[in-house]
């Protein structure tokens, strides 16, 4: 189940109601009391391995590095689970406007995750793209029919704890979401701002959806779903919850997207499409 999360589009920053859909799963996130989640947290053996790592593909033409939509999710899941080491790594791959470069991506943080599997295999890998580094990551979770790239092998599926994309160009045809069952579908959210006319196709979207609107209220409910499976088993508590972990509730159906499927409008923006790789 790849869990979907769209906003009502009434509001756009608002951190009102919440609406979280998967493939055949539907959430609710309440906000009360903290979670007390039992035990104690995951710790990596090696002295010099993080609890966690962050392995985040950038959108397009941001600077090389995290992104403004990596920082933030970064940040916030150091404070929320802040009694882990977490570290991030920047997917190395040209983010250009004429997005030819995603199977670059995709190899690039493929082979970082193979080579933390194998240095530090108790580190926790936490796998997450914006706009076109969510590109990326469909490719490497296998989370849609891209054939531009090679999907992360099986056998490291274990070490991905939780996958993360916001703005994601694959949910927008007619409102479907990714179709091409993946392993790690169960451990993702799919976050799209009902403004965003990358994701979502309807009225009432601009640019300025899919540039400004992820930052914080998108990135600090990633974290807090990402912080969920980071400490299972844990007694740190997740501030902004009620006593159940953020979880799922009886299986509906997907649900569609607010609004009518359209075709790109004029955007004051180049609007991201799949091309092809450069090997």
């Amino acid at each position: 189940m790849l869990f979907r999360h769209v906003r009502s589009p009434r509001v756009v920053g608002a951190a009102a109601a919440l609406r979280w859909v998967g493939l055949g799963a539907s959430a609710l996130l309440t906000a009360t009391a903290p979670l007390v989640i039992p035990s104690a947290a995951p710790v990596a053996t090696a002295d010099d391995c993080p609890d966690a790592e962050v392995v985040f593909a950038r959108g397009t033409d941001e600077p090389a590095g995290m992104g403004r939509v990596g920082d933030a999710l970064v940040d916030s899941l150091r404070k929320q689970a802040s009694g882990l080491n977490i570290r991030s790594y920047a997917v190395d791959y040209k983010a250009t406007i004429t997005q030819r470069h995603g199977g670059d991506g995709a190899k690039d943080a493929i082979n970082h995750i193979k080579s933390t599997a194998a240095s530090c295999p108790n580190t926790k890998i936490v796998l997450g793209g914006y706009s076109q580094g969510a590109s990326v990551v469909n490719i490497v979770a296998g989370f849609s029919g891209i054939n531009w790239g090679s999907p992360l092998p099986p056998e490291y599926v274990k070490n991905i704890a939780a996958v993360a994309t916001f703005g994601n160009q694959a949910d927008r045809t007619d409102g479907a979401p990714p179709t091409q069952n993946s392993p790690l579908s169960a451990k993702a959210i799919d976050l799209c701002n009902p403004a965003d006319p990358i994701c979502h196709a309807g009225s009432g979207n601009s640019w300025s959806g899919h540039t400004q609107g992820y930052v914080p209220e998108y990135t600090d409910e990633a974290a807090a779903f990402v912080t969920s499976r980071l400490l299972a088993g844990s007694t740190q508590t997740l501030p902004g919850y009620g006593s159940q972990t953020p979880g799922y509730g009886p299986q509906t159906g997907y649900g569609a997207l607010p609004g009518p499927a359209s075709t790109y409008g004029t955007q004051p923006g180049p609007v991201p499409a799949y091309g092809p790789q450069s090997g």
